[in-house]
This record gives C-alpha cells, sequence and structure tokens, in this order.
C-alpha cells in the first residue's frame, strides 16, 4: 500500500507516531541532543489521556535544545541547520492537541513532506528542492510504492529520487504498516527503532559533510 493511503487510512495512533517519528529523525541536523522529542513517545501511547500534556512538555525541551545550540554557535551566520531546526520547531509547534484521526492526519501528511523534502536537500544526487520536477518524483513516490522499492539504504529508489530519500520513504511506509499490525507498546518500539535507524543514518551523512568542509 501507498505512503498516502497508509496515512489515509491510519488511527489516531498510528498517525500521531508517524509524525512524531518524521520530526524525530531529522534531529541529528539540529542539536547534539537528539532524544528530545522522545518522551512524546509515551504521550503516544497514553494518547487521548497523554498527549496534549507530553506535547507542551516536548515543545519546551525541543525550544531549550535549540536555543542552547544557537547560544553555543553565537555570532555565526544563519546556517541549513538553523532554518531546519524553525522549521522542525514549528511543525512541532502545529502539531494538534485534540486527539482527533483528522487533524493528526493533515500534521502526519506534512511531517512526512517535509521530512522527505529535507531528506531530499542532503541527497546524494544534490539538492533539488528548488526543481518543480523534484517535487512531483516525492509527491508521485508517496502514492505509488513500486517506485520505492524495498531494498537497504544506500540503495536508490525508482523514479529518480536518491538513496537517502528513497530510505525515508520507506521508514515511512514501515512505521506505518509496523503500527497497523502490532498493538500497545510492541508496536510503538518496533517503530521507534526504525526511527532511530534512521537518526542514525542522517546523522552519518552530517558528520560526513562536516568532515568534507573541515
Amino acid at each position: 500500500m501507498s505512503l498516502v493511503k497508509l496515512i489515509a487510512q491510519a488511527d489516531e495512533r498510528a498517525l500521531a507516531a508517524s509524525g512524531l517519528a518524521s520530526l524525530d529523525r531529522c534531529l541529528p541536523l539540529l542539536a547534539e541532543e537528539n532524544d528530545v522529542l522522545r518522551p512524546l513517545w509515551a504521550g503516544v501511547q497514553g494518547g487521548e489521556r497523554d498527549w496534549p500534556d507530553r506535547l507542551a512538555e516536548a515543545r519546551t525541551a525541543l525550544d531549550e535544545a535549540i536555543e542552547a545550540e544557537a547560544a553555543a554557535g553565537a555570532g555565526a551566520e544563519v546556517t541549513a541547520a538553523d532554518v531546519t531546526a524553525e522549521l522542525i520547531r514549528s511543525l512541532l509547534g502545529s502539531a494538534p492537541a485534540q486527539w482527533a484521526a483528522e487533524p493528526l492526519r493533515a500534521w502526519a501528511d506534512t511531517c512526512s513532506v517535509v521530512a522527505l523534502e529535507i531528506h531530499q536537500k542532503l541527497d546524494a544526487v544534490g539538492d533539488t528542492s528548488g526543481d518543480p520536477a523534484a517535487a512531483d518524483r516525492l509527491a508521485r513516490c508517496r502514492e505509488d510504492r513500486t517506485a520505492v522499492p524495498d531494498a537497504v539504504d544506500g540503495s536508490e529508489g525508482g523514479d529518480g529520487v536518491g538513496p537517502l530519500v528513497a530510505g525515508e520513504l520507506r521508514r515511512q511506509i514501515r512505521i506505518l504498516e509496523i503500527l497497523t499490525e502490532t498493538e500497545g507498546p510492541a508496536g510503538l518500539r518496533q517503530a521507534l527503532d526504525v526511527s532511530t535507524e534512521g537518526q542514525r543514518v542522517l546523522r552519518a551523512v552530517v558528520s560526513r559533510r562536516a568532515r568534507a568542509r573541515s
């Protein structure tokens, strides 16, 4: 099933976790502390009871992490990481406190697209984010699973997307499948494992780029 269809059919738990995981995987671009959103996973498990309070806590924790990182680099020019940090902060800020399918679906879909665009900027094929054809390719891959074959990271997807984007697409699909098939804490643990692997991949990309600049 395509990513778009999985999002369309997901319940509140899967949607909240999917959106959260998309943001969680981008954290290596923002700060040294990559587990700042980890407590919010407990809010997903608690559902309507815990989500609003955990979400408020996560927003505060992310603000503090971003501000600490900015203070450490005080006086430096604005970087792509700074822009990404504000984007992720904005997306977490727009997360619905209401535990309801439709607002969570819209949020999860936006987080999915933004995470893919962020990965596209860092992909080996180069930043094609300003190219309308690149946006069309991302849209097609979200709508057609055959364009994103199962493969190890480093393998390109179909339709001309690069390996980093292909890996992110596969993770988004896999997380929604896990949460649809596996109830309770076990499903969330598996989804978190998939997302954590995505963090490691992105952290390695960031590290390689930093070494290349030095």
